[in-house]
C-alpha cells in the first residue's frame, strides 16, 4: 500500500520530534542543575539558586571598593557585570548581575522611587513590538514572571525610566549581557538588596569602573 504524502510527512515529523527529545531533555537537565528546591516567601515560592553552579566571582561578597559615592548608594558596573552597595571604610557589598545586551545598555544617575514585593510584569510597548507573542501581563508570583520576587524601579526627576533592578528565572544569565536594559540579580540577591535600599536610594549606572572594581 502506498504511503500518502500526509502520512509520510506526519511520520517524518514524529521521528524528528523523537530524535530531538534527548536534546530537549539534556537542556532541561542543564537548566535544572542551577536550582536547589523551593523557598517560601510572602505567600509565594521561588526556586532557590544552586550556588555551586554559580562561579564564585558572581556570588554576593564584601570587597574593597573606592568610590566618591556615599554609603548606601547603588553603583552598577555594566561592563564587568557587578552591582555594588556601598558600605563604609572603602568597602562595598558586591553582587553579580546580568545587564543589557548590545543596543539596550544605558548609563547615568537614577533613584529608587518605587519598590515591589512579587511585582507583576507588564512588557513595555517597544518590547511587544519586537516580540508580539509575549503576554500582555504576568501576575506577581507566577512561575513565568521574569521579575522574580522583588523589583526596584528606577526614576529620574520623578519620571519612571522603565528600568528595574529585579530577580531572574535564569541564574545562568548572571555575568552576561542579556536583558533589555534592566539589571538582573539572583532571587536571593535581589531580596537582600531590597531590604537594604529604602525608597530614595541613589543609583549610579557606569559604563566602566576600571581599576575601582574590587
Amino acid at each position: 500500500m502506498d504511503l500518502s504524502r500526509r502520512t509520510f510527512l506526519g511520520g517524518a515529523a514524529a521521528i524528528a520530534g523523537t530524535l530531538a527529545m534527548p536534546h530537549v531533555a539534556r537542556a532541561n537537565a542543564a537548566a535544572n542543575a542551577y536550582f536547589n528546591g523551593y523557598q517560601d516567601d510572602n505567600g509565594f515560592q521561588y526556586r532557590r539558586t544552586n550556588l555551586n553552579r554559580i562561579e564564585p566571582v558572581w556570588r554576593k561578597q564584601m570587597v574593597k571598593y573606592f568610590s566618591p559615592e556615599p554609603p548606601g548608594t547603588v553603583v552598577v558596573d555594566t561592563t564587568n557585570h557587578f552591582l555594588y552597595w556601598i558600605w563604609e571604610n572603602n568597602t562595598a557589598l558586591r553582587y553579580g548581575v546580568g545587564v543589557g545586551r548590545e543596543g539596550f545598555k544605558w548609563y547615568g544617575r537614577a533613584r529608587i522611587d518605587r519598590k515591589a514585593l512579587w511585582p507583576r510584569w507588564v512588557p513595555p510597548p517597544e518590547m511587544l513590538k519586537r516580540q508580539p507573542d509575549l503576554p500582555r501581563k504576568v501576575d506577581g508570583g507566577a512561575a513565568n514572571n521574569p521579575l522574580g520576587p522583588r523589583a526596584l524601579y528606577l526614576y529620574r526627576n520623578g519620571q519612571d525610566l522603565g528600568y528595574r533592578l529585579h530577580g531572574t528565572l535564569e541564574p545562568w544569565s548572571i555575568g552576561h549581557d542579556v536583558s533589555s536594559g534592566c539589571i538582573r540579580m539572583l532571587p536571593e540577591d535581589v531580596i537582600d538588596l531590597y531590604q537594604r535600599c529604602p525608597k530614595g536610594t541613589a543609583v549610579l549606572v557606569l559604563e566602566h569602573l576600571g581599576a575601582n572594581a574590587g
